[in-house]
């Protein structure tokens, strides 16, 4: 009912960095990792799909809004995880979003990841940007575990998984000068 009241609801889909994204659908849903000590996996010869070198945090802090998040601590956030991982960001090629189909959210993110990765000499339209939101909707304190598993997959079958209803890019998104495209 609250999120109906503020208009963050979309009445007619998910459009994750869409032109017409008008709020998010709610997902039911989880997801269940089994995270090991990488030395454990590999002595007990268990399939790894991933390492998580680093996690990241920060506070968005005092913003315009629930929707509205603020780039500042979206931009902390990224920066701890990039410099704890200790790995170049030339190495990316595609960042799973928060990407939550609301047009001022999607274009904060952008903006946050744009200050992180603009000024790198990336090529421009070099990595895949996309959010699971699109198919399975918002399923809120699950949504970041169903992002990770969507990374995670994405490496493991070496795919570049398509965020769906994308029919026209965010307008408020340079994404001519920016090194991502929408997968």
């Amino acid at each position: 009912v609250k999120f109906a009241k503020i208009g963050a609801l979309s009445p007619d889909g998910s459009r994750p960095f869409d032109a017409g994204a008008n709020g998010f659908v709610m997902g039911e849903g989880c997801v269940a990792l089994v995270l090991r000590r990488l030395a454990d996996a590999e002595r007990d010869g268990q399939r790894i799909y991933a390492v998580i070198r680093a996690v990241g945090g920060s506070s968005d802090g005092k913003g315009k809004g629930i929707t509205a998040p603020n780039p500042e601590g979206q931009t902390r956030a990224v920066k701890r995880a990039w410099e704890l991982a200790g790995l170049s960001p030339r190495t990316l090629g595609l960042i799973e979003a928060h990407g939550t189909s609301t047009r001022v959210g999607d274009a904060a993110e952008a903006e946050a990841l744009a200050r992180i990765f603009g000024d790198l000499g990336l090529a421009p339209r070099s990595v895949g940007l996309g959010s699971v939101k699109s198919q399975i909707g918002h399923l809120k304190s699950a949504a970041g575990a169903a992002g990770l598993l969507k990374a995670v997959l994405a490496l493991h079958h070496k795919v570049l998984p398509p965020t769906i209803n994308v029919r026209q890019p965010n307008p408020s998104i340079p994404f001519d000068r920016l090194p991502f495209f929408l997968v």
